[in-house]
This record gives structure tokens, sequence and C-alpha cells, in this order.
């Protein structure tokens, strides 16, 4: 789970180079829709075979240094498994690169006062050695505004939230500072990136705890350091569609498939792959469905959800308005685990507003879908940090299922799920130890029903999801 460069994606099976070009493929002949199709997919889906996808996942990585990261042979793997699996169940699969940006650290450092501080280079940091006093902002550093005061040349400490970190570096360089530091709000260190933003300026992230620390020490000599590379390279998505089912109501789902360099990404995102392929087996190439359904496994998720973006992007906008909603599976395995659904009508008042019209219908079908294997989901806010965001942007209803990542578990949600209160939700994110001891059998196993049974349900009807 995280946290954009043109080129033009296919769709999957025979309609892809159709649906490339702009025209709408004809369905497939098939039978009548199923009215228990549902209920079917729900039985048929198995937390068992989604494991069983795992465990190949971990071994794919354990076969290539350990991850499956962007640029990697792992990634390459882990793309040519799911590709043949889903060609072996007679899926046709289509396989589109793209061009990204890949980012490597040599070297980090922050000291204050001559004492060194534990820090992380935010992803897609420019490189560059700074020497100046420590400036507290004291706010998130989200407008110009906010910043309006640091000194030319200084060190600025911000707050995380709200907007994302390659904004709060974009304004940071407006408001003349030379380099950033970014506190987060939760317990343990903070990973982010940039993303692909110009402008920014070097850009190091601390736990709360430092953060806290910093902010006390306004006006001390700071060094701030990243050694950094950026390199261009090219990356794949993967791509299959049903043959029947009306292609110009399209079901979407999705999970990203690559890991971050640190380890193998079982649980991010491995459980989102495992399960969304579970379930695209379960389905079949040619349901009896009155909707098509599209699945897709993005590339390059963790430096930026580039691979979800680029194919966003690739639509010509009577191919994006087909698509009448996107399922997002991202981390549903957590060890700690949370069952927490995209707030589609922003019901919570957190964070953002609410997603598409059409977004409250996902989530309500989702939260009934945890309901029916014996969970009563919460919402999440739609913060921007998976692969959902295109959608959105681009106007698409969407929701997903998500159990949680490095936030810690509240203690009403520990009496309302079990699981231990003040740690975690995954106290392995995006770290070596994010393995298949990491992922929970029980957790994924209900997020692959509740998956099933709503892709089962909006591939029968779409009641509730407006034409766009």
């Amino acid at each position: 789970m995280r946290g954009r460069l043109a080129g033009l994606v296919g769709l999957a099976g025979l309609t892809a180079l159709l649906v490339g070009c702009g025209a709408a493929p004809a369905p497939a002949a098939a039978p009548a829709s199923d009215p228990t199709l549902p209920a079917r997919l729900v039985a048929t889906a198995s937390g068992d075979r989604a494991h069983a996808h795992l465990e190949r996942l971990q071994a794919i990585a354990d076969e290539h240094g350990g991850n499956r990261a962007l640029g990697t042979p792992g990634y390459d793997a882990s793309v040519d498994y799911v590709a043949e699996t889903l060609r072996a169940a007679g899926f046709t699969v289509d396989t589109p690169s793209f061009d990204v940006r890949a980012f490597a650290v040599q070297d980090k450092r922050l000291t204050v006062d001559g004492a060194p501080v534990e820090a992380g280079a935010m992803g897609f940091s420019p490189a560059g050695e700074v020497s100046a006093p420590l400036h507290v902002a004291g706010t998130l550093g989200c407008t110009p505004e906010e910043l309006a005061g640091t000194p030319t040349g200084a060190v600025v400490l911000v707050q995380r939230g709200t907007c994302p970190f390659g904004v709060k570096s974009q304004n940071a360089r407006t408001a003349g500072a030379a380099a950033l530091i970014v506190s987060n709000s939760e317990d343990g260190p903070l990973d982010g990136t940039l993303g692909d933003l110009d402008g920014t300026v070097p850009s190091l992230g601390v736990s709360k705890v430092v953060g806290e620390q910093l902010a006390t020490r306004a006006g001390a000599p700071v060094t701030l350091l990243v050694a950094a590379t950026t390199t261009e390279t090219t990356s794949r998505n993967v791509i299959a569609q049903t043959t029947t089912g009306n292609p110009d109501r399209v079901v979407m789902a999705g999970a990203h498939l690559d890991s971050v360099p640190e380890g193998p990404g079982i649980n991010d995102n491995g459980t989102g792959s495992a399960a969304l392929l579970d379930v695209a087996l379960a389905l079949g190439p040619a349901p009896a469905a009155e909707q098509a359904v599209r699945f897709a496994w993005w590339g390059a998720e963790e430096v930026g959800l580039v691979g979800s973006t680029r194919y966003v992007e690739g639509l010509a906008p009577e191919d994006a308005a087909r698509i009448a909603l996107y399922l997002n599976l991202d981390m549903v395995g957590s060890p700690n685990p949370g069952y927490l659904v995209y707030d589609g009508d922003d019901s919570d008042r957190e964070g953002e507003g609410p997603g598409p019209a059409g977004s409250a219908a996902v989530e309500q079908v989702l939260l009934e879908q945890l309901a029916a294997v014996g969970v009563q989901g919460s919402g999440t806010d739609f913060d921007g940090r998976s692969d959902y965001g295109p959608f959105i942007e681009a106007g698409i209803p969407a929701g997903g299922l998500f159990t949680g990542a490095e936030e810690a578990k509240t203690p009403e949600q520990a009496t309302q799920w079990g699981g231990t209160a003040g740690t975690p939700y995954d106290a392995c994110y995006h770290q070596a130890c994010d393995t298949l001891a990491n992922a929970d059998r029980q957790a994924l196993d209900r997020n692959v029903d509740a998956l099933a049974g709503t892709i089962g349900r909006f591939a029968l009807t779409l009641n509730g999801v407006p034409p766009r």
C-alpha cells in the first residue's frame, strides 16, 4: 500500500484492441444471468486457495532477492504467475507495460546539534545535503500560507496529514525552505513518497516521538542528507475481463501486485492480489452475469500509484465511462486486523469527502457482505493512499476492503473485532517481516468471501450505481 507518464494501456480479453481504440466490443453469447451467482461465488471462493497463492508469492520473493518490488525479477515473476494462472483458467490476459521512475536510496542522515536522529528518506526526494537552523512550522504544511514566515534556507518541520507529502515538500520550497522533515502522526517510523512531482526539496520522515522532540528544538543547527538516484524503467499491469456480460457497464476490481524493496510484501499486498485472483478463478471467464467483470493487478503502486494512474489516464473518455464502479483490495490479511470499508458517502465526516455518486452503494454492499460472514465493518477515509485514487479522480464510483496498515488499533476496535489495542494493525508494514507468517488467515478468508459476494451482486445488478 502506498503512500504518474502517459501511455495507452490496453484492456483485457478479446476486447483489448477494440476498447483501446475506443470501440465498444460486442458481448459474447452467454446464458441468461444467474440470480444465484453471488451465493455460488461465495461458496466457490476459498481463503485456503487464496493462501496457496500467497505461498507462491512468498516463494517468488525467496527466489528473487527477498522482494517483489518495482523493476525487479521478483515483480516480473509475480506478473507471470498471475497471468499464467488466469490463462490456464481460460481468461485472455493482457500485461500492458508503462514507463515509471524507480527510486533508490544510497544514504540518508539527520543530525541535530551534531547528534544523529533516526529518519527515513521520502521516496523520490531530491538528493542534497543541507545544514541550516530548524524551523518548527507547527502546521501540516498543506498550503504555502501555512509555511509563511519560514526563514530562507531553513530546514522546516511539518506534521503528517491531510495532503500528500509531495505537496508539503513543494510548499516548503515555495516558502524558501531548503529541506523538509515530516513528523508522523502515528507511532512508528514514517514511510512515504513525494510521488511524481517537481519543485520539491530534500525530504525526510521521522516518527511521532522524534517529531515531538524536534518540535522543542526550534533554531537548533540541523544537517540533513539525502543521497539517492532516480532512474527510468518499465513495469506491467495484469488485466483480464470476462467475455460475458454487458461491456458497456463493467464492474472492475483491482489490487496492487508489487512489494516494497524492504520485503516480500505478503500482506501488502499479496493478500489483496491473492484474494482477487481466487475470486477471478471462482467466477471464471464466462459467467452468467449481466455486467462484464474486469480484474486488474497493478504495478508500481508503492512508488505513487503509477500503474493504476497510467491505466486510467490511458482510457478514452468513452471507455472510462464504461467502468460502472471500481473495487480496491489492498492489505486484507493484517495480523491485528480491522475490518474497514472505504467511506463512500462520507458518513464518518473524517478526512476527504465522499466518493463519486454510486460510491455509497459500493460501501453499503461491502458492509453487507462482511456482515454475512459475521463481521461488523467500519468506515475508513478515502485518504488517497491506494489505487482507488485515480478512479475517484476520473469520477468513477469506488470502494474497497482494508484491514489496516501501520496505524494502531483502538480499544473500541479491539472490543469490536478482537486483537490487541494500542498496537498496529500490521507491525510489519513495509518491512522484511511482511512474510507469509504475517498474514492472518481468518481475515483473508472473510475478505475473500466479502469480495466474492460484492462482485457477484454487482455483476447481476448495478442498483444504486447511476449511469455516467
